[in-house]
């Protein structure tokens, strides 16, 4: 792949005077596998009662970092944590037990649950294509590190996209920065900084060249969701990881390897954490290589069919403190 090195230290994608440094050096890790689309729309419940962790021997080891996302996971649907949960990140947090938020959101949409962040600081945002310190509070997060998508291959995925399925639209993510073509939906309550067609914002000379492309966003007004994904990965192939979080065809495009899942292990190989002594939860397509890697894992009891299936156990839904009932279970040794 052309370009900078895609996994990149905040010291290495900014100048000394931005006063993003100090970040630690990381391994790499190998390309994880594809996840299977999803099969049903995320506000469907799963029928699925909740259970104990099950297969590939997790649990065998006590939890030393505890990987969760957000939406639709330590979030209620009014995106909100709930009293219970706050309690309960703090109490495992108390028994020495580190807390990462491990999200698909952007860094600049972390204010949620910025005041919930302790200890380490740390997010993993952009589907692993960034670990960002919110230890600054809201609207004052620091890259620690940056796993760019290259332009070059960013460019090609657009235009292999473009190509696959007519009438895509796309939006690129900067580290500080949302761009997107004119015709691309209001899906968030987002003001981009720029409208131009994806080619020329993407373009060596094109707008914010010198900050890394961190994924870029693509929608179909008409494509199925599942169908949709299956075809961008098929048309991609390894100019980048294709995946998705949202219940309309609206697909994340990353650097190739870089997932929630990659991040997260190169976190815990700086603290010395193997991935037994993980725990994670999710609850959509995006979180199935995190729940797949983690020695322990849980999906919300509103996830996906395929997410369940990737998970060693379930847990109840978001809006019912599933989250916070796994850890005080295992705060308790009850799992």
């Amino acid at each position: 792949m052309a370009g900078r090195d895609p996994l990149l230290s905040a010291s290495d994608a900014y100048p000394a005077s931005s006063g993003l440094t100090g970040a630690r050096p990381c391994a790499r890790v190998s390309e994880n596998g594809r996840v299977t689309s999803a099969t049903r729309e995320p506000g469907t419940p799963a029928p699925a009662q909740p259970s104990a962790p099950s297969g590939r021997g997790g649990g065998s080891l006590p939890p030393r970092l505890i990987a969760t996302d957000l939406d639709g996971t330590l979030l209620r649907d009014d995106q909100t944590v709930s009293p219970r949960t706050v309690a309960a990140l703090a109490a495992a947090e108390k028994a020495g037990i580190e807390v990462f938020f491990v999200t698909g959101r952007p860094a600049r949409w972390m204010d949620v649950v910025s005041e919930h962040v302790h200890g380490h600081g740390l997010a993993i945002c952009g589907n692993g294509a960034a670990v960002v310190d919110l230890h600054g509070g809201a609207g004052a997060h620091r890259f620690v590190k940056v796993r760019e998508l290259a332009r070059e291959n960013a460019l090609k995925s657009v235009q292999l996209l473009r190509e696959a399925a007519p009438g895509t639209l796309f939006a690129v993510e900067q580290t500080y920065g949302f761009h997107q073509e004119p015709a691309y939906p209001k899906l968030h309550l987002e003001i981009p900084d720029t409208l131009r067609p994806a080619e020329e914002l993407l373009a060596p000379e094109g707008v914010a060249a010198s900050q890394p492309v961190l994924k870029i966003l693509a929608h179909h007004p008409d494509l199925d969701p599942d169908a949709f994904l299956t075809l961008a990965r098929i048309a991609v192939g390894g100019h980048a990881n294709v995946t998705r979080s949202s219940p309309s065809a609206l697909l994340e495009l990353s650097g190739p390897g870089v997932s929630k899942a990659s991040t997260l292990a190169l976190c815990c190989a700086e603290r010395g954490i193997s991935h037994e002594e993980v725990v994670a939860f999710g609850d959509m397509p995006n979180d199935i290589e995190m729940l797949t890697w983690a020695g322990r894992s849980y999906a919300m009891g509103n996830a996906h069919p395929d997410t369940l299936a990737a998970a060693t156990g379930r847990t109840h839904a978001n809006n019912d403190d599933g989250v916070a009932r796994v850890i005080e279970d295992l705060l308790a040794g009850r799992v």
